[in-house]
């Protein structure tokens, strides 16, 4: 088989598998047609007439088998290929394609036998049999079965993981390969973003506890702390010190001294945030279970104190504040995160795009109502680095 041939074959396949024909909703009878011009450009150009030739003797062939009709014009130019419909099954076969029928069959198969496993895989696959019923294409699906039913394991299983686990451990345990997790991480991350409830996609698996490298909260202020029965008091330091999930589970007491706890969304920010009143916390970007049982553990120690967060000025920086509340049960504050800020740093926002359009939007009826329609009608989002110099 000639590539051309497949080119040509595959085009046609493509627009029957796409038409109300192969759903059986169409009354009529419908053809399948391909203009040779749209399949490859340079076909009437005069320069490639080997490429003329051998399109011409491929659809030659292609009629010799029963596969197609062409049109041609009087000058012997094929101007479409037309597709045989008594021949379809034979067409299949001698492309070794496997008939969308059966890739969906396989596919209703797999969403059946994870429907259960979590809440998240219950919303995709019910809304995966919905777009197959309508003969729309399944989401995240590339047409490799071993890779789908990965995703759909990773995805089953992922939510279970209550412990800090390297990616490379949780690809063996559960897919049977080191290497296998890191090729479809990203489809992962898409899945849980779109069909769960996370503030970010690019920190999604450290939330769950799947990381790369061990991770570190940063702290920093007006504290003190007993780990393993050791004094800290942070504020005889000068800077900041970074304690390992391994430690957060050592740590004894946490003795606010000041009147504020405060979570900085970004590290730049953090680092350049000094206030002597303040316990400062740098979550590493995200918070999984041991970070969040770390502030639950400050506040149980210290339930007077206010309690705030001061994140980017964005549809994350929102969600990030919403979702440390939904997590810990600790009434938040935003932090520095109002249209006063918008407006005083004018000249350092940015123009929304269409996700974060797409994500204020959704924020419209919150407690932030006033300014994300603020954000909307000004067209602007601002991060928090922009700021650090008037801390």
């Amino acid at each position: 088989m000639t590539k051309y041939e497949r080119t040509i074959l595959d085009s046609l396949l493509d627009k029957y598998e796409r038409s109300k024909s192969f759903v059986g909703d169409n009354k009529r009878g419908q053809t399948f047609t391909v203009k040779i011009s749209k399949l490859y450009s340079k076909y009437y150009d005069e320069a490639e007439y080997e490429l003329f030739n051998s399109i011409n003797e491929t659809v030659e062939e292609l009629e010799r088998k029963g596969f197609v009709v062409a049109s041609r014009k009087k000058n012997g130019v094929i101007d479409s290929v037309k597709l045989n419909d008594q021949m379809i099954d034979d067409v299949y076969k001698y492309l070794s394609r496997t008939p969308k029928q059966e890739v969906n069959q396989k596919i209703s198969e797999l969403l059946d036998r994870y429907s259960e496993r979590n809440e998240i895989l219950s919303e995709y696959c019910k809304a995966q049999v919905e777009r197959l019923a309508q003969n729309k294409k399944a989401e995240f699906f590339d047409g490799d079965f071993l890779e789908y039913e990965s995703l759909l394991e990773a995805v089953a299983n992922i939510l279970e993981v209550k412990e800090e686990t390297y990616i490379r451990d949780f690809s063996i345990k559960i897919l049977g390969d080191s290497k296998a997790f890191e090729a479809i991480k990203n489809k992962v991350r898409r899945l849980l973003f779109q069909y769960g409830d996370f503030p970010e996609e690019e920190t999604i698996l450290e939330d769950l506890n799947i990381i790369k490298n061990p991770g570190h909260v940063y702290i920093k202020g007006n504290a003190i702390l007993k780990i393993s029965g050791q004094i800290i008091d942070l504020s005889k330091l000068t800077g900041d010190i970074a304690v390992s999930s391994a430690i957060l589970k050592s740590i004894d007491s946490i003795k606010v001294n000041g009147t504020k706890v405060m979570t900085i969304e970004n590290l730049t920010t953090f680092n350049a945030y000094i206030d002597e009143d303040t316990f400062a916390v740098y979550l590493g970007g995200y918070h999984n279970s041991h970070r969040r049982n770390f502030i639950k553990k400050i506040y149980f120690d210290n339930p007077d104190v206010s309690y705030y967060h001061y994140g980017d000025i964005d549809a994350g920086g929102f969600y990030i504040l919403l979702h440390l509340r939904k997590k810990t049960e600790i009434d938040f504050q935003p932090y520095r995160m109002g249209i006063k800020e918008l407006q005083r740093f004018n000249e350092y926002t940015k123009p929304l795009t269409d996700n974060d359009t797409k994500r204020l939007n959704s924020l419209l009826d919150s407690e932030f109502s006033e300014i994300v329609m603020y954000m909307l009608d000004n067209n602007c989002k601002l991060e928090q680095e922009a700021m650090d110099d008037d801390l």
